[in-house]
């Protein structure tokens, strides 16, 4: 059985359903159940800064970005990707070559324990595409979603402005 969407054919095979999608800039064919949480379906493809924190989009710990903005992908089925560009923080940079956002983390001391982090520095980077130039509250409603049980928030604040800027000069 094949459903035409927006996006092409979806189509079903035993009761799994057979996507195509670009994950972090890369076109992927994943097979996936017809019930499978986007999150569990990139945990499974070795995605692993996709974290599992509440299951239910509270804590942002499993963010990602769909189509440049970001998403709860414990909230998504898997099939809700097909056609879709996916971005996870394994998509920005590498240990060796962090990106901008990830250094301004580090440096400032944004990171603790690091659980929130991946979605943290997603939400920026999402926040930094649509607005190069936040202010404070800006940044604060956009890290809203993005539970951290380790800081006040102070820090990783800090890192987003202090990454804008950074982005601001790279450009130049």
């Amino acid at each position: 059985m094949a459903k035409k969407t927006r996006r092409g054919h979806l189509k079903a095979m035993d009761g799994q359903f057979e996507i195509e999608l670009t994950i972090n800039g890369r076109e992927a064919k994943w097979r996936v159940g017809a019930s499978e949480s986007l999150m569990n379906a990139l945990r499974r493809q070795g995605f692993k800064s996709v974290k599992n924190g509440c299951d239910n989009g509270d804590c942002g710990s499993c963010t990602v970005l769909l189509d440049g903005k970001p998403a709860a992908s414990c909230m998504l089925f898997a099939a809700q990707a097909h056609g879709r560009a996916l971005t996870t923080v394994e998509g920005l940079g590498t240990p060796n070559d962090p990106h901008t956002i990830q250094r301004a983390y580090a440096e400032s001391g944004g990171v603790q324990c690091g659980f929130c982090t991946p979605g943290m520095v997603l939400v920026t980077k999402a926040l930094l595409d649509e607005n190069p130039r936040p202010d404070e509250a800006q940044v604060r409603r956009a890290l809203d979603g993005n539970l951290c049980r380790c800081t006040g928030y102070v820090k990783q604040v800090q890192a987003v402005l202090d990454a804008a800027e950074r982005l601001r000069r790279e450009k130049k």
